[in-house]
């Protein structure tokens, strides 16, 4: 081989193996169990609200993108990546709730390709970061303890059961637009 065909050859990270493998494995079950219940509905569909809840297919999904990469900001950056929510006006909590649907604009396959996009992200940082023991202070929040620090671990496994939570109401929010389920 010469230097030229080097060149242009990247070298792939090796694939995770150990806790960090059964991790990835667990976000990925939850990704496609939240994702499946998108499985052939239009933009009209997925936007829809068919319960007493505000929720609707599209913005969960949306939803827990957003959620997923500020995570992932917060594995490397600590607390400066996510906003403080003390501080957060009543124009900021509104524009929050926009995450939680389908805007003018927005469709389901850009915001499945988003959620793609910030998984892929996160399953890179697990399979790279040196140290998945490495904690951060929790942003200012309301329902976090002032001192509280998590590990990229402690976020790994709130990513997972947040995911897995959320494809529980998506669940029950496609079998009531049209009696489709994710089991059984």
């Amino acid at each position: 081989m010469n230097v030229n065909e080097t060149a242009t050859h990247e070298t792939a990270a090796p694939a995770p193996t150990g806790e960090r493998a059964d991790l990835l494995e667990a976000l990925a079950k939850q990704r496609h169990f939240l994702r499946f219940t998108t499985r052939d509905l239009t933009d009209e569909q997925a936007g829809l609200r068919p319960t007493a809840s505000e929720l609707c297919l599209g913005g969960l999904i949306k939803h827990v993108a957003g959620v997923e990469q500020a995570w992932a900001g917060f594995m490397v950056h600590g607390a400066s990546a996510m906003p403080d929510f003390t501080a957060m006006t009543e124009e900021d909590w509104s524009r929050r709730a926009d995450d939680f649907r389908l805007l003018p604009g927005e469709t389901l396959e850009g915001v499945l390709a988003d959620y793609a996009e910030a998984a892929d992200h996160t399953d890179e940082l697990v399979s790279t970061l040196p140290d998945l023991g490495v904690s951060h202070a929790l942003p200012k929040a309301p329902w976090y303890e002032g001192d509280a620090r998590w590990t990229v671990r402690r976020v790994l496994t709130h990513i997972i059961a947040e995911t897995a939570q959320h494809a529980g109401h998506a669940d029950i929010i496609r079998e009531s637009l049209d009696g489709a389920k994710s089991m059984g």
